[in-house]
């Protein structure tokens, strides 16, 4: 009996499963999840002494790995200073100004606390201003759903209301026509477009080259508004988030992770005309008491500007894509099928059968989950902690080493020999 396996016991008999946040239960790989003492640059330590390389990095939160010490200090003389106010603080204005300067197309934003909160928001303000995957667990979102649900194997969740659920249409990722089709079927009737720019919450997928480009012609033609929820990707996959990267402007933008430096932070922006819609200038209701909190700003304030440096974009990426590299490798030695990407330091594997690429979740949902959860397994115990789902992305940061990278794919690469002898 392990310290982690009898804090899981204990866990359960208050938590629902035993953890706060579904996919953490590990049931989609089997085995007991481990608890962290502590976490440090590229590394996880649990109550058991283990130490883990960490490639989920909080779902993306940590860019900069676990305890920076320039977050660290910001949190510290922050939280002196006392932890909430429920008042304006200064460094909300900083990290306003920030986030524009990187994001142009958020020319106002609200703070809230979550990404789920702010996509929330993001789609009450684009139905009250106009008349598909995961996006926090907001009713109109549980409809379909990616990551969390996807491994439970549940289409949609129990306790959404069928009125509301026929306000949500879905379209298959890198669908351009589809996506035109329903704006055909429903003209006049469609709010809003909110799409991950790359997918994270079903495994990482990247988007073709024209489908962007598409979703934005296609609500400028029908007077609908694009958000892009960039919760995973907004100053992960490049400095101005996947906006940038893809050169195409969203009217309204969705942020969560980064942006908090791993603090509970939320945001919502995009042009100045829709966020004018927002109380107290508007008739749009959002509140929130902790939303600006003063810790939580200083976190992010002080990830962005770590992140600003020079070079640090292409140094992650440059980590990430010797990775991938080295996953493609080892799977073609074991004659494994792989579908894989990356874009910044976000990344993804699927093994998958050939042929092609996996393009959406109809292509995840054919991936090898058995085979995938016994490298898991394997991989856990040689030091390497992958997300315990076949349907999330993995993460680089900065704190992972040259030699963080061949260890990990060294070990990988014994994990998947002993995950197919099996």
């Amino acid at each position: 009996m392990t310290r982690s396996s009898e804090l899981f016991d204990r866990a359960k008999r208050v938590l629902p499963g035993g953890v706060n946040s579904p996919v953490r239960a590990f049931r989609a790989v089997g085995g007991t999840p481990f608890f962290v003492a502590h976490g440090h640059g590229s590394s996880l330590a649990d109550v058991d002494g283990r130490e883990y390389l960490d490639y989920v990095c909080s779902w993306g939160a940590l860019i900069l790995g676990h305890a920076h010490p320039a977050v660290l200090d910001a949190v510290q003389q922050a939280a002196a200073r006392g932890w909430t106010y429920g008042t304006p603080c200064e460094a909300e204005v900083e990290l306003a100004e920030e986030v524009r300067r990187r994001m142009p197309s958020l020319e106002m934003m609200r703070f809230v606390n979550s990404g789920t909160e702010a996509t929330m928001a993001a789609v009450r303000l684009a139905r009250a201003v106009t008349g598909g995957c995961y996006h926090g667990h907001a009713d109109g979102f549980l409809v379909k759903a990616g990551s969390g649900v996807a491994t439970f194997g549940l289409p949609d969740s129990p306790g959404v209301p069928a009125a509301l659920a026929e306000l949500t249409l879905t379209s298959p990722f890198n669908d351009a026509r589809a996506v035109a089709d329903l704006f055909r079927a429903h003209d006049g009737r469609i709010a809003a477009i909110i799409v991950e720019p790359y997918v994270g919450n079903a495994g990482f997928i990247s988007p073709d080259s024209d489908f962007h480009p598409a979703l934005r012609d296609v609500c400028d033609q029908y007077g609908a508004l694009l958000i892009f929820d960039e919760v995973m990707t907004g100053f992960r996959v490049a400095r101005g988030g996947a906006q940038e990267r893809l050169g195409v402007q969203p009217d309204l933008t969705t942020l969560g992770k980064v942006v908090g430096g791993g603090f509970p932070v939320g945001a919502y922006g995009g042009r100045a005309d829709l966020m004018k819609q927002i109380a107290p200038e508007g008739p749009v209701y959002q509140a929130g008491t902790l939303s600006g909190n003063p810790v939580a700003m200083a976190a992010g304030l002080a990830t962005l500007r770590e992140t600003g440096r020079a070079g640090f974009y292409e140094d992650l990426e440059q980590k990430t894509a010797r990775l991938v590299a080295g996953l493609r490798t080892l799977a073609e030695r074991h004659g494994v099928s792989v579908s894989l990407g990356h874009a910044g330091s976000m990344w993804g594997v699927y093994f998958t059968p050939p042929p092609g690429p996996v393009r959406n979740y109809a292509d995840a949902k054919k991936a090898d989950t058995a085979l995938f959860a016994r490298w898991h397994t394997a991989a856990l115990a040689r030091g390497v902690f992958l997300a315990p789902s076949a349907f999330e992305a993995g993460f680089v940061s900065a704190a992972h080493s040259e030699a963080d990278i061949d260890f990990t794919i060294e070990q990988l690469d014994a994990a998947l020999g002993e995950a197919r002898a099996r």
